[in-house]
């Protein structure tokens, strides 16, 4: 078993070893992450913290020993909580890094950081001000920043700054957590999953107050939220079928 980290600001991680391939995640500055399967221009690897796998580029991660991989599985997360940082790498070369970024592998990456840093919080109104700090950011399939995300990448993202951990897709993400009955029972905070006709969760977001909805469709936006799903005013349309509503923390 071989193992990485991620020296970048940000890695696409792709279905299929090739350039032209679907991204469908993106590895973040400071993941580490398992060595599946090494091929000679592309590597499948298992993220360390929600074990989603896919393709990255070789030429993009840096190889871990053993023993470095296990050093950072028992630290505990620490995230860059500005929307955008810097890193000062050991030869004095500055790198951006997004929002989300995880610090607590500096000692791996061996670069130096200053800036605002998220750990655990165990106040849910948090999770709100997180959440708006992603407000507009444009919609990207399979992407985990403020420059661009999709609707689970966004969820994750949210709770992962605030302490909490959310797995990848939203029909993954469906799965955790305890289902509250009715929209009155919801909290700011609580997760809302919506599905296709098939009855397949295709969509996320994250609960505010007063029947109102934060969730990346297009962009993430703030949208009316009702028994029936996401009410788009602009629109003068439901865009959303409600499923179900989860509390995970």
């Amino acid at each position: 078993m071989n193992y990485g980290i991620c020296p970048l600001s940000i890695v696409p991680m792709r279905l299929e070893p090739a350039d032209q391939a679907e991204m469908i995640n993106q590895v973040l500055y400071g993941e580490h992450f398992k060595v599946l399967e090494i091929r000679k221009k592309w590597s499948r690897i298992r993220l360390a913290h929600d074990k989603y796998e896919g393709w990255i580029d070789n030429k993009q991660y840096k190889e871990i020993s053993e023993d470095n991989y296990a050093a950072a599985e028992d630290k505990q997360p620490v995230l860059a909580s500005d929307l955008l940082q810097m890193v000062t790498s050991s030869d004095s070369h500055i790198l951006s890094i997004p929002l989300g970024a995880q610090l607590a592998n500096l000692d791996l990456t061996g670069d130096l950081y200053e800036g605002n840093m998220a750990g655990s919080v165990n106040d849910k109104s948090s999770f709100i001000n997180t959440a708006l700090l992603y407000l507009k950011s444009p919609y990207l399939w399979g992407g985990r920043t403020p420059f661009g995300l999709d609707c689970s990448g966004f969820t994750q993202m949210v709770y992962r700054l605030n302490g909490h951990a959310l797995l990848r897709d939203a029909s993954q993400q469906a799965a955790q957590g305890e289902a509250l009955s009715f929209i009155e029972e919801s909290e700011p905070g609580d997760l809302a999953f919506f599905d296709n006709d098939e009855g397949r969760i295709v969509h996320v977001g994250i609960m505010l107050q007063d029947n109102y909805i934060i969730h990346c469709h297009g962009e993430v936006r703030i949208d009316r939220i009702d028994h029936t799903g996401i009410y788009n005013a602009e629109k003068r349309t439901h865009t959303h079928k409600l499923r179900v509503i989860k509390r995970i923390v």
